[in-house]
């Protein structure tokens, strides 16, 4: 193994740590996928469940493109066929993918509730949609999150897309490992302000709330064109 790929299995087994540490990810699972040059460093599967996301960077699998295992110890995740969808179709514009059981996020998912941004922080990412169902592992989800993601190259070169699978949980592609992380932290925690909003009277998914900051925002930006 080459010095990319090292640093691409570590940084795998850190983010995974810290991930589950930060409940975004959980033991029933998630995974993470990191491209390295021609090869796909991935989490193996039970990685929560066997091993509680204490991965040792030489467990963590490197597959080719295809999927055949090059290095590792264990099987692939039976997600492993979305990262790998993703991987080749945004090989321009990303290098990880993260599966998320993220706390918050789910329940959203489980509600089959679009998340929309209600933070400067999210901005950069939009409304987080919710794909049309279709069963864990199976050849239709990773069509249909392939075909969600498809649109949000942009925000991928920015820092990351994200998408819903219903009853399931978060699935993010970013420019960069980091990136991806941050993007799932801060989704995340965009679902925990709108399911804790109705404490402090606000109003229904923020709406007003949202409107006054595209509001103020807009006011701000056209304030700031006038003084130059």
């Amino acid at each position: 193994m080459n010095a990319s790929i090292d640093a691409a299995r570590a940084a795998v087994a850190a983010i995974g740590a810290l991930l589950f540490e930060r409940h975004l990810l959980d033991l029933a699972g998630g995974n993470i996928s990191v491209r390295a040059g021609d090869v796909i460093c991935i989490s193996p599967r039970y990685t929560g469940t066997t091993q509680h996301w204490h991965l040792t960077p030489e467990r963590v699998l490197v597959v080719s493109p295809e999927g055949d295992r090059i290095d590792g110890d264990g099987e692939l995740s039976r997600e492993s066929k979305v990262h790998l969808r993703l991987h080749q179709d945004h090989a321009h514009d990303g290098t990880a993918v993260i599966h998320a059981h993220a706390r918050h996020v789910l329940v959203f998912a489980a509600a089959r509730r679009e998340i929309p941004p209600v933070l400067e922080a999210t901005r950069k990412f939009g409304t987080i949609p919710v794909i049309e169902y279709a069963p864990a592992h199976s050849a239709e989800l990773s069509e249909s999150i392939v075909a969600a993601i498809a649109a949000n190259a942009e925000r991928i070169r920015m820092q990351a897309a994200a998408v819903i699978a219903p009853y399931h949980g978060l699935f993010c592609i970013g420019k960069t490992l980091d990136a991806a992380a941050d993007a799932v932290e801060r989704i995340d925690t965009n679902a925990y302000c709108l399911l804790m909003a109705g404490q402090i009277g606000a109003s229904m998914m923020l709406e007003d709330e949202r409107a006054r900051m595209e509001s103020e925002i807009g006011a701000f930006t056209s304030r700031s064109s006038d003084a130059r």
